[in-house]
């Protein structure tokens, strides 16, 4: 699907988690300045607190007027946007500043809010799917396994520190956990059993520092990429992360599918995450698919990352729509 471009100032509201900002000031300086120097009011504003990730301050900024909404915060927080916008016509627009930013990876943005506020005045916007999960709603992917051990074994000081690579010391203290036990549907196939270390589901394909993992996701195919990783041992971890490294099409111990419903159970109890962000464990993880349910805020024509527009893949054709 094309990117749209949308002119004009636009209502908005900014959603942040005040624990990732160092200095909240001025990020409110930089962003009303950056907005209302073209013309946009000043935006509306929001802080999320422990008990609301950004699904209630993202709902009453709707209610308020907002035409769009800047979510600033970690993967938590922007989940939180998603879930709140999936299904209206307010766009999302992301300035990271967490560490793991799984959907501001794959929209090809770096970790500083100039970078994401160019992004909104530029007003490239992309219809996408999102991924459901209960109530929650998701952008970028869903895991049960050793993704979501991994996150919970990933030390925070480290991750502000070092950024992405400090998930690889939460890694390294998995490789050699017991495979789960999972019973897996697909849509209305019979079910099938596996024995894997993990099992992704996605909308796209980009994990922490750039791997990819879903070659052929896309975000508005109306499907959900599902990839089950069953490595047994370290040389099978190694033959597995080398292969995504050097984007092979075929990865060993990996199998791919896509669906609109997933459904995997668990004979045990298993860690799961959506976006990056870990949610209560469980013994089942049950996703669906929402087609084109987020307006999402993308560079304009762009050369790789998986939710700007690719004109290399498709024939790019921008819409005034406003």
């Amino acid at each position: 699907m094309d990117v749209m471009t949308i002119t004009g100032p636009l209502r908005s509201a900014v959603v942040v988690n005040p624990v990732k900002v160092p200095d909240l000031d001025e990020l409110r300086r930089t962003i009303t300045d950056a907005l209302t120097a073209e013309g946009w009011p000043e935006p509306m504003w929001f802080e999320t607190t422990v008990d609301d990730p950004g699904v209630g301050q993202a709902t009453r900024a709707v209610k308020d007027g907002a035409e769009l909404v800047l979510a600033c915060g970690g993967d938590g927080t922007v989940m939180a946007c998603v879930t709140a916008l999936a299904g209206t016509d307010v766009a999302l627009a992301v300035l990271p500043a967490g560490t793991g930013n799984l959907l501001a990876a794959n929209l090809g943005l770096s970790g500083d809010v100039a970078t994401g506020l160019e992004v909104v005045l530029q007003g490239g916007r992309r219809r996408i799917d999102v991924g459901a999960v209960g109530e929650r709603s998701f952008a970028v992917m869903a895991g049960m396994g050793f993704d979501a051990h991994m996150l919970d074994d990933t030390n925070d000081t480290a991750k502000k520190h070092i950024g992405w690579l400090a998930y690889v010391a939460g890694a390294v203290q998995h490789l050699r956990d017991r495979p789960m036990h999972l019973r897996i549907t697909l849509d209305d196939k019979p079910p099938f059993t596996r024995r894997p270390r993990t099992v992704i589901v996605g909308n796209v394909g980009r994990l922490q520092g750039g791997m990819r993992l879903l070659s052929d996701a896309q975000p508005d195919d109306g499907l959900l990429d599902v990839a089950i990783l069953s490595p047994r041992t370290l040389r099978h971890w190694a033959a597995l992360g080398w292969a995504v490294l050097r984007r092979k099409e075929s990865v060993p111990r990996m199998e791919t599918y896509t669906a609109t419903r997933v459904q995997i159970r668990s004979r045990r109890v298993q860690p799961r995450q959506l976006d990056g962000d870990l949610i209560d464990p469980g013994k089942e993880l049950l996703v669906t698919v929402r087609p084109q349910a987020l307006l999402l805020c993308v560079p304009q024509p762009a050369a790789d990352p998986d939710l700007a527009h690719d004109a290399g893949a498709v024939e790019h054709d921008a819409h005034e729509v406003r």
